[in-house]
């Protein structure tokens, strides 16, 4: 599960065997990092039909999980911004998604380490319990659940939060 396992010359073939392979535990992410199945769905679809058609670059992929889970994001956020839905949380996941690219160029590197500072910077502007709540959602992949017994509050509690955090992040980085 940790996504590693490819060499250095794994191209789109591989990556349709993996995810063929890893289909779903991919949509399970997604859907967990989505918050809808459907729409994990979908993107693992157009996800699929970009990677059949070649639309992406046959560049080695070190990182196969992680790089399909960008690319289905990236499709999930297409299809929300063409519905002209709101995209709070997904744009909060796409910024931390963006920060953990495994082999980054200098350029996106010079601009993921400014993206991180900017990053750094608004989370510390949270309320602490608040900003907890975020990383151990968002980062460490923990479920709300756990969170919320974990730090002794509501699942509802923990829900507002995480909305709220979202709302700021959002906000902010634009």
């Amino acid at each position: 599960m940790s996504g590693h396992g490819f060499g250095a010359g794994a191209g789109l073939g591989a990556l349709r065997d993996f995810m063929l392979g890893r289909y779903e535990e991919l949509k399970r992410r997604l859907t967990l990092q989505l918050g809808n199945a459907d729409l994990a769905g979908d993107a693992l679809q157009d996800t699929w039909l970009r990677l059949e058609g070649g639309a992406e670059s046959a560049a080695p992929v070190q990182y196969p999980l992680s790089y399909l889970m960008r690319m289905a994001t990236n499709a999930a956020l297409d299809r929300l911004r063409a519905e002209g839905r709101f995209l709070g949380g997904a744009e909060v996941e796409q910024i931390f998604d963006s920060l953990s690219d495994p082999a980054p160029g200098p350029a996106q590197t010079a601009e993921a380490r400014s993206e991180a500072q900017r990053l750094a910077a608004v989370l510390d502007e949270m309320p602490p319990r608040r900003r907890r709540i975020l990383i151990l959602i968002r980062v460490d992949e923990m479920p709300r659940q756990e969170v919320a017994r974990r730090l002794g509050v509501s699942v509802s509690l923990v829900d507002r939060e995480l909305r709220r955090a979202h709302e700021h992040v959002t906000e902010r980085m634009q």
